[in-house]
């Protein structure tokens, strides 16, 4: 069963996520996606860390900034994987092959392919990505294109999960079971 969680810069996303796993077992995959850049993402990283190691859940833990679709092919049968964060994996993506003259395309098809996986996965699935839409409008031209491939990666994931929850200030809602069917 996929499902997906999404929200704002520090919600609490990820807690959430972590907290569901929780209410489908008592060990699983964590793949985590952040590249280790500066001393301000390894501490964030750390933090996570020391989070997942104080709970009663049991993490094994696969740092994979850009093979997600792969590794999730090799860890099929899996019980329970948590995959945070989809926003990063997407940065990875585009930064890895921005230079190209259809980057944007190149990074559809990933995102594609994430969800075709994601469909057929017989285990449970959940991911935690940002809605990065509803700020500003980036003033730079990689900026938007970020904006807008992350905007349809949500929705083509939030097509097949069978759960979507936005967590803003620490409260998660359902929406899938919310939405308006037109």
């Amino acid at each position: 069963m996929p499902i997906l969680v999404t929200g704002g810069a520090r919600s609490g996303k990820s807690s959430f996520a972590e907290k569901l796993c929780a209410n489908y077992g008592d060990r699983g995959i964590y793949i985590a996606t952040a590249q280790l850049y500066d001393d301000e993402m390894r501490e964030r990283v750390r933090m996570h860390q020391m989070e997942r190691d104080q709970a009663t859940f049991e993490w094994k833990t696969i740092e994979e900034p850009y093979d997600l679709i792969a590794l999730l092919g090799d860890l099929e049968g899996s019980k329970m994987i948590l995959v945070d964060c989809l926003t990063l994996w997407l940065s990875n993506i585009l930064l890895r092959c921005e230079a190209e003259p259809n980057a944007t395309d190149l990074v559809k098809q990933q995102i594609d392919q994430l969800v075709e996986r994601v469909r057929i996965y017989a285990g449970t699935l959940i991911f935690v990505t940002n809605e990065v839409g509803s700020g500003i409008v980036p003033e730079y031209p990689l900026g938007r294109q970020y904006r807008d491939l992350a905007g349809y990666m949500n929705r083509k994931l939030a097509g097949v999960c069978e759960q979507v929850y936005l967590v803003t200030a620490g409260i998660p809602i359902e929406l899938k079971s919310r939405a308006v069917q037109l």
